[in-house]
């Protein structure tokens, strides 16, 4: 059965309003790529498991489809620099990465203690 529209206030479905599957809109999401460096993996390793299952979340629920979408706190493009192009903000934790077609690379994996100085050495300037 497909999907209806539901009423938000109600939680039923609302009445003349046909179901997504006949509304004549294609949804289509790019499904993007998520590969990590040498560096990025031995990063995620090091990391405890509760903190690898916060980012692997994270990377699935705001890399997988959107990663160029910005948000206030939680991923920013950054200015100045070719390379990283975004930071994903995951608790204390950082993750810069860069969105080349249809893949995310994820470059490392840093505390955010270590962002700064990670930017300063291996960032690349425009």
């Amino acid at each position: 059965m497909a999907p209806a529209v539901i009423d938000a206030v109600a939680a039923r479905p609302i009445r003349g309003v046909p179901p997504l599957s006949q509304s004549g809109y294609t949804l289509a999401r790019v499904r993007y790529e998520i590969l990590l460096s040498p560096q990025a993996l031995k990063d995620f390793k090091a990391l405890s498991a509760r903190d690898r299952a916060d980012v692997r979340s994270h990377l699935e629920s705001h890399l997988r489809h959107e990663p160029a979408k910005t948000s206030r706190s939680r991923i920013k493009r950054l200015r100045g620099l070719s390379r990283p192009q975004y930071r994903l903000r995951v608790g204390e934790i950082r993750v810069f990465y860069d969105v080349r077609a249809a893949q995310v690379h994820v470059l490392t994996i840093v505390s955010k203690k270590q962002a700064e100085k990670w930017l300063r050495e291996t960032g690349e300037s425009e």
